[in-house]
Parts: structure tokens; sequence; C-alpha cells
């Protein structure tokens, strides 16, 4: 969830700076348009890790629900890819439903994706299309997801997000996170458990956060220093840095040297930290530990950060989904990869890939096994889900509770080598899974309910 909301600060600094990020993918292509699954009998297999006839032929009837007909269902993927230009919820969308769709669909019935494109600051806008036509909003997300989610309850429209950005949006009613939703609740007490406490213990006292200047690092901020302080630390450092960018880090790198910060939670851009690390690394400081968070799980952050990374120790949290490192011992993760060799040779697979083939497998598997497809029916049996692992991808989260805290967590460390599994002790595969709780003390905001837009459960069919 972390991820949308801190790369929607390098959205705003480009947004800010007059220009705008560059790719080869066309936004205004939709992902069904990509899709072209096989006529006729299943061509693949309909099983997932370890969830069994995901998809599958039958014989399907006529609906009068929307997006549903006798042959398909049309569903909707948020995205900001208009501005970004990154297409990995579209390209999961279009893997998945090219998969399931040559597997038979659901119950006979193809997938049919259409991307709705957000394009930042278009939330609402993409939203009122989903309602006028989508069955559900399944395996997206948009940066600033808080903006559509009153329409979105209004038009009583489900959504299965890969993820969820906003403090509106996290855990708001008809929505189902594969990866839980906990609202309220500092979703990294594990992760920084762990930090403070077992790896580097003399950091606790000594914690500093950079965050970039805008409205949602800023709440970040906020929650970060009061959780690192719940959990017995103490933040003794803390700037902002222009949205716009930073033509020299060197001052930013000195205050930390001189404040002998220890611990460094950093909320914005990869490539602006990649850059303060440069600046660290020549003027000879190393903090013990720096977050990098999940938003740098990749390529391109080391591809940055280059040399420094043989000096600055960089980890990041999965929550509990399985790191691509471990797809050779984990089938699911391994699944996923070679699902996009087969229908998107040349695309990547990334963290929020993952997150997105578990969204894509919740719907799929709540919607199969509805004798009359309804929304009710399919959020009811996502939610009975009480020990969800997206068939292996990560571990059991019970989705029945939207309000429990996760207990299980994943590190992984940035090297000179590249991402790995950090030493921080699974006590289950790659997962440790003693988190404890931290609720927050102050009010950051809750969730959008259905009473707030004057509904209610009993409205859905």
């Amino acid at each position: 969830m972390r991820r949308l909301l801190i790369g929607s600060v390098t959205v705003l600094a480009v947004l800010l700076a007059g220009c705008s990020t560059r790719s080869d993918d066309d936004p205004n292509t939709d992902a069904a348009q990509k899709a072209t699954p096989a006529a006729g009998a299943s061509t693949a297999s309909a099983d997932f890790g370890t969830l069994k006839n995901v998809c599958g032929p039958g014989t399907a009837t006529s609906s009068s629900v929307q997006g549903v007909t006798d042959k398909s269902i049309q569903v909707g993927v948020m995205s900001d890819i208009g501005y970004t230009k990154n297409s990995e919820f579209p390209d999961a969308a279009t893997v998945f439903t090219s998969w399931c769709n040559d597997a038979g669909g659901i119950n006979g019935r193809k997938i049919v994706p259409v991307t709705r494109d957000s394009r930042l600051m278009q939330v609402r806008q993409a939203v009122l299309e989903a309602c006028k036509s989508d069955f559900a909003l399944v395996g997206g997300g948009s940066a600033l997801d808080a903006l559509g989610v009153r329409d979105r309850l209004k038009c009583l429209l489900p959504a299965f997000p890969a993820q969820s950005s906003q403090i509106g949006a996290i855990g708001s009613d008809l929505q189902v996170l594969s990866g839980g939703a906990a609202p309220g609740y500092f979703q990294y007490a594990g992760y920084y458990t762990w930090l403070l406490k077992d790896k580097y213990p003399d950091s606790a006292r000594k914690v500093g956060i950079i965050s970039g200047d805008a409205p949602v690092t800023k709440v970040m901020s906020a929650q970060f220093e009061e959780a690192v302080a719940g959990l017995g630390g103490k933040v003794s450092y803390s700037d902002l840095y222009p949205a716009a960018g930073v033509s020299d880090w060197t001052p930013y790198a000195q205050s930390i040297k001189s404040k002998g910060v220890k611990g460094l939670v950093f909320l914005g851009d990869f490539a602006s930290l990649a850059k303060l690390e440069q600046a660290l690394t020549n003027i000879g400081y190393t903090p013990d530990w720096i977050d990098a968070n999940s938003n740098a799980y990749g390529p391109a952050f080391l591809q940055l950060a280059g040399t420094a990374l043989a000096k600055q120790h960089n980890y990041a949290e999965l929550f509990a989904t399985a790191p691509l490192e471990s797809a050779a011992e984990n089938p699911a993760t391994q699944q996923v990869v070679d699902l996009f060799k087969k229908y998107a040779p040349g695309k990547q697979v990334t963290y929020p890939v993952l997150r997105a083939f578990s969204a894509w497998l919740l719907f799929a598997t709540s919607a199969k096994d509805c004798a009359e497809l309804t929304r009710t029916c399919v959020y009811d049996n996502a939610i009975k889900q009480t020990a969800w692992t997206g068939g292996g991808l990560q571990a059991p989260v019970d989705l029945s509770r939207a309000d429990v805290p996760p207990k299980c967590y994943t590190i992984v460390e940035a090297t000179a080598k590249g991402w790995q599994l950090a030493d921080f002790e699974p006590t289950t595969g790659v997962y440790r899974c003693d988190a404890p709780a931290y609720k927050y003390k102050a009010d950051y905001g809750k969730p959008v309910t259905l009473a707030d837009v004057g509904k209610s459960l009993s409205d859905l069919t």
C-alpha cells in the first residue's frame, strides 16, 4: 500500500517541474485490447500455486448485472498510466486474464479488463467511467485513490485493488485488499521492531526522517514519528525536501551526519534517495540502516544508487509477499514469472505485479463460486477468506476482518549484488510472523463508509 503513496511524491515532483516521465507504453491502449484469449476449449492449466481450478469452462446464462453477459465479465483496472507511463497494473491484467481466459474463463465467461486511467489527478473521472459499465474494479491502484472512494460507493462498485494508498481509501467499504487493510494501525510494526530492537538497537534513539514536501508525505512523516516512539525509539532529526527536486543533496547528508542519525526513514522517490546516498557516501557517513521502502524494490534503484550500495545499508518491507528472489523456491512466484514470459514477453514482473496477481486471484476464486454472478456474492465470498495466500504469493491474511493488523512480514536488503532476503530470522519460509500491533494515537482520518454516502450493504445486488 505504501508503495503507491510514496510513488505519488515522484509524480508530484514531476508535476511541479512541468515535465513527465517517458516509456514505450501507450497509455491509451486498454488491457482488453492487448489480451488475446484463445477461443474454444481450455488450453491452459486452471491451477495457480496451491489454488485449484481457479478458472475454467461452464455454461453461463444471460445476466442483467452490470458488466456481465453470458459470455463475458467486464472489470476496470485503475492506473495512473497516462501520467506515470508505468504499465505494471495493465500488464498484470493482460497476463492474468489471458491465462484465465485460455483456461476457460470464470465458469465459461471471459474476463474483459478495461484500463481506467486516473492520470494522477483524474481519479474521480476514472471511477465515474467505471461506474457506468464495470462489474468491479480489480488488480489496480491510483496514488490519490481517496479522491474516488465516495463515487465508487455511491454506485456500489466493489474493489479488489492491488494496492490502496490514502487514508480515506484504505479499509473503505466494498473494498477487499488481498494483503489486508488494518486502517489505523502502523503496518510496519514488525519491520521497525526488528530494525530498532533486534538488528540495530543502538539506532533506536537516533532515527531521522526525510520526506518530500507534499501533503501525503507530511502525514506519513507524522505517522512514522509517532510509531517509532511507540515502538521504543525516538526521531531526533526531521527534514523536508522540495517536491520539485534537489540539485545538491550534500547539505542534507551533512545534516544527517551532524545529527548523528543512525537510522534513516526516507519518504520520497527512490531516484532522490539514490542521490542522497551518493552524497552520504561522498562525505564518508554510513547510517546503520536506511528504510528505502518498497518503492525502491527493483532494478532501477540499484542502478541509480550504484557504488553507494557497497556502503549504505538499505532495507525494505514487502509486507507478507514472497520476494521475487525466492521464485526458484516458491512455485506461485515462479508461475507469475512464467506467465509473463508467455503472455507479456519483455514486460517486467514487479512487487506491485505480485500484489495485483493476488487481487486477481481473489476476485476470480470468489466469482467462480457464485451460482449466480452478482456483486454481493463475489464480495461476500472474498471476505469469507480467513487465511488468504494468493496460492502461495503471500503469507496467510484474514480478510474477514479489516481491523486486524498483519502478523507476518518479509524484509529485503539492497546490496551491490542486487536485492536479497535480509537476515531478519524468518520463522515460516520467507516470513517472520511476530509483528506487534501498534495503533495510532493521533487522528489521521478514517476510511470512507457506505453510510457516509447514504448507502448500506443491503443496497448491493
